[in-house]
């Protein structure tokens, strides 16, 4: 056992608290739903990023790579100022919804380099120009352009010509669980002496403006150490106290986490000293602006630098609970930093394959990196946010009938996997799904905390809904949590060798009452064929699925139908499974066995009344369209025909015959029902057993839609599977109702349009969570097929391949977005020079929220590790 595997027992065993500290400040709470009290839920502008530095926040707590404690008492991160920026650099500069030609975007360069899971070991990097940061080009540029053009990005603008910038690399070792050391090393990488102010900052969170009488936490200049200065943080919620230490003889600053009100509203302010002070102190050059006694709620070491050209600086920190022996920098430092990163080297030797090249080694380790960077401490009580504070206003009234006003019970105060931590520092229900995919390979424990918190009456409405996230919590996401519940158990279950079937049977339980929440909300007329709306993708649809149509009439969903046939089979093998030692669940096993035969029938022949979601002229599913009496397909070749794929299981006699009442239930189902007995496709083994294969889509059906599906001219791309078909780049598709045209079209990078803001996009582009299902589904049917079914590969090449050289190879086509090719390029770059080519960048990998539909490139959320981080699963099961 590694020392960092140990350290996951005893967390596990809670006799040591590992995961105390960790990277769980976002990079942005401004801008946030949490932030907003508007009237009408203008979360951007209520709370601006020019107001960051200058108020107090309400919910949560962000930085520049910085960490804080599992409740967000006690913060630190980083601060710069290169002396000519206008504002001082204290968090990550981005575009609003409104200001981005294609919605919000991060304008910065940061990366997330390495992380072991109870976070003993990180790195992360921040590139920062040595010219003026360009706030206003950006704004400005960005808004000229519009959704046709490219958006107009950092690298863009110049600031790194001549290579005029510090690497500021900041890296987090552990001795104890609350012992860190800290390490920056700033590197001058252009070719003239520039200057850098260096401020690690330390401060507490406000919680004492929100109520009356709350014991107020305080910081003081602690004196001098051996070789060192320290600032002494007292909190009453973390029950002792921590030393900052920081080496060498800085300037200690001092001041208050609290709201400038002079300079954000020109009223009066109660504190004099402020949270933008050590802004007004460097920049603006106010000595008062800091408060001369060394207390308060932040504090920073002040570190002047001036760096030659290649030169870097080392600056050493520690922050403890405890007086080091002796000088808190000595030899020993370096030496238990070196032995965390040994650790660290250590732990993922037993996690990535030797047998990857080492280029795939660093995307598989970055991938997992970021994944673990990506967790966040998550504070939201939804009642006391609408109603307000006791010592604030009263927050407007509109504000009862707006924004999840029906998700009062709702209180988060957890540490949360997110999306992404600046375009997204908000929990997505179905993006965590999948985040525990690729958790669950180092760290099974925290995936399954994930996925048991979103069950919980904290989290799961009474009714059975699972939380969307902050932006409307009453969003229908797809129905993956069963999905990724049985794949963590079995994940788990190979890395460990035992089963946690406690863990199972926990969720099981939960997700029946989302189960019920489905069938009786979004199966409105009883016909086993389901609404959901968007269903997570966005503007794939001919319609914005989540509202009213303009037409009026409603749709019947292929995909929101093929993920509830999904959910049945994900439910029936974990009912299958606690089965085996609990025969009460054999019940609910034929439960869920039956309902997915009559959705898989249904979805070829609604109510028997021979309205089919399949289309046997084209061989391919569609979306329907009710009208005024009339049926239309929407004859859209999307991913919502591909979901259907989605639902597929094998019953292997092994298991049935170790169940005999549900044996028994199944067969007289069968025999008693011979007009459905075709949605479960029976096979005869050598043995004289029998499997069979539950699935939407078999025989002739299948091979149809896989003919689609690996048509290059169609939905394959040489990096996975398309969202939306190309066939419609030449041939979009187009409905006129009522006179108003309404139409799609093949667009493989970012959306022409503002539907859901405009910052992602399903109509064409490569998305991992669809194409890892696809990859997963191709297995299992051909689990059950094996030589039996081959098809072509690419269709039209005459290569013929069984399914599962298929999913390999539709593994191979994703991984290949981020591994560097024959030519040295790496697709994720595109047509970024300085990513490709400069030996600084071009191992720096980024994780994107999707990728372009030809070429490859990384687009949207630029650190969407979340979902993405399926690469590293990919990695570790398929290769290269």
């Amino acid at each position: 056992m590694t020392a960092e595997e140990m350290r996951l027992a005893e967390a596990r065993a809670r006799t040591a608290h590992w995961r105390r500290w960790g990277p769980y400040l976002a990079e942005r709470q401004w801008g946030t739903v949490r932030e907003d009290y508007s009237p009408h839920g203008t979360a951007w502008d209520y709370f601006p990023h020019d107001h960051a530095r200058s108020r107090a926040y309400r919910w949560g707590e962000d930085g520049l790579l910085g960490i804080s404690d599992n409740h967000q008492r006690l913060c630190f991160a980083l601060a710069l100022w290169n002396e000519r920026d206008p504002i001082l650099k204290e968090r990550l500069f981005g575009l609003t919804g409104s200001q981005g030609n294609h919605g919000e975007d991060v304008k910065e360069y940061h990366f997330y380099l390495d992380s072991t899971p109870t976070h003993s070991y990180m790195k992360g990097l921040y590139k920062y120009p040595q010219a003026e940061f360009p706030y206003a080009r950006l704004l400005e540029e960005n808004a000229r352009r519009s959704r046709h053009d490219p958006e107009f990005e950092l690298l863009d603008t110049g600031v790194f010509d001549d290579d005029r910038y510090f690497d500021v690399l900041v890296e987090y070792a552990k001795v104890t669980t609350d012992d860190l050391l800290i390490r920056v090393t700033v590197t001058n990488r252009g070719p003239d002496p520039a200057p850098l102010h260096l401020l690690p900052t330390l401060w507490f969170r406000n919680t004492w403006a929100w109520d009356h009488e709350v014991e107020r936490p305080q910081m003081n200049g602690g004196g001098k150490a051996s070789g060192a200065v320290f600032v002494r943080a007292e909190h009453p919620g973390l029950g002792r106290a921590y030393r900052l230490y920081c080496e060498g003889e800085p300037e200690l600053l001092f001041t208050e986490n609290e709201t400038n009100f002079r300079r954000l509203y020109r009223g009066e302010n109660t504190y004099r000293f402020l949270k933008d002070a050590f802004h007004d102190y460097l920049v603006g050059g106010e000595k008062g602006a800091v408060n001369s006694v060394p207390e308060g709620t932040k504090a920073a070491a002040h570190y002047r630098l001036h760096l030659a050209p290649g030169q870097s600086a080392v600056v050493r920190l520690r922050l403890s609970d405890r007086e080091p022996e002796g000088d808190p920098f000595g030899g020993p430092f370096e030496r238990l930093f070196a032995q965390c990163q040994r650790e660290a080297d250590e732990f993922y030797a037993t996690v990535i394959p030797a047998r990857l090249s080492d280029d795939a080694k660093r995307v598989m380790r970055q991938a997992l990196g970021g994944m673990l960077w990506s967790k966040q401490w998550y504070h939201y009580d939804v009642r006391r946010w609408l109603e307000g504070d006791p010592t604030q206003p009263a927050p407007p009234p509109e504000r009862r009938r707006g924004r999840n006003q029906d998700w009062t019970h709702l209180y988060n105060e957890d540490v949360t996997s997110m999306p992404d931590k600046w375009e997204y520092p908000w929990y997505a229900a179905w993006d965590l799904a999948f985040h525990t995919i690729a958790l669950a390979l180092v760290d099974p424990e925290f995936a399954k905390h994930q996925l048991i918190l979103f069950l919980r009456e904290w989290y799961m409405h009474p009714n059975g809904q699972i939380p969307a996230y902050e932006w409307a919590f009453g969003d229908v996401n797809p129905p993956v949590h069963a999905w990724a519940a049985w794949r963590v158990y079995k994940i788990e279950k190979r890395i460990r060798g035992t089963a946690d079937r406690g863990f199972l049977e926990r969720v099981f339980h939960k997700l029946l009452l989302n189960f019920t929440w489905w069938v009786n909300r979004k199966d409105p007329e009883g016909h086993n064929v389901f609404q959901g709306g968007f269903l997570g993708l966005d503007n794939i649809g001919v319609f914005d699925r989540s509202a009213p149509l303009p037409t009026g009439g409603h749709i019947e969903q292929s995909d929101g139908t093929a993920w509830m046939g999904m959910f049945c089979l994900n439910m029936l093998a974990i009912a299958l499974e606690l089965a085996r030692e609990d025969p009460a669940y054999e019940d609910v096993a034929s439960k869920f066995f039956e309902h997915f035969v009559y959705i898989a029938c249904a979805i070829n022949n609604i109510a028997g009344e021979g309205i089919e979601l399949w289309n046997k002229e084209d061989g391919f599913f569609y979306d329907v369209l009710h009208l005024d009496g009339a049926i239309h397909p929407l004859r859209v070749r999307s991913m919502v025909g591909l979901i259907p794929l989605f639902a597929v299981e094998t019953l292997e006699p092994e298991i049935v015959m170790h169940l005999p009442n549900f044996s028994r239930r199944m067969m007289w189902f069968l025999q008693n029902r011979p007009e459905l007995r075709h949605c479960a496709v029976r096979q005869d083994t050598p043995e004289r057993q029998t499997r069979r294969l539950l699935s939407m889509v078999h025989g002739e059906r299948l091979a149809s839609v896989l003919r689609y599906l690996l048509d290059e001219q169609e939905f394959l791309s040489p990096y996975g599977v398309r969202a939306l078909s190309r066939y419609h780049q030449d041939h979009p598709y187009v409905l006129t109702v009522n006179g108003q045209e309404h139409r799609v079209q093949y667009e493989p990078a970012e959306s022409a349009t503002g539907l859901f803001g405009g910052n992602s996009n399903w109509r064409g582009p490569i998305w991992f969570p669809v194409n890892y299902l696809l990859i997963e589904s191709l297995q299992k049917f051909d689990h059950f097929y094996g030589h039996r079914f081959q098809i072509e590969c690419p269709t039209g090449s005459g290569r013929l391949l069984k399914l599962w050289d298929v999913a390999a190879e539709l593994s191979r086509r994703l991984t290949r977005i981020f591994l560097r090719g024959p030519d040295g390029r790496r697709p994720v770059h595109g047509g970024a020079e300085k990513f490709q080519t400069d030996p600084q960048w071009r191992d720096l990998i980024l994780f994107y929220e999707y990728f372009h539909g030809d070429n490859g490139a990384g687009i949207g959320a630029s650190h969407q590790t979340g979902w993405t981080g399926l690469v590293a699963k990919l990695l570790q099961q398929s290769g290269e």
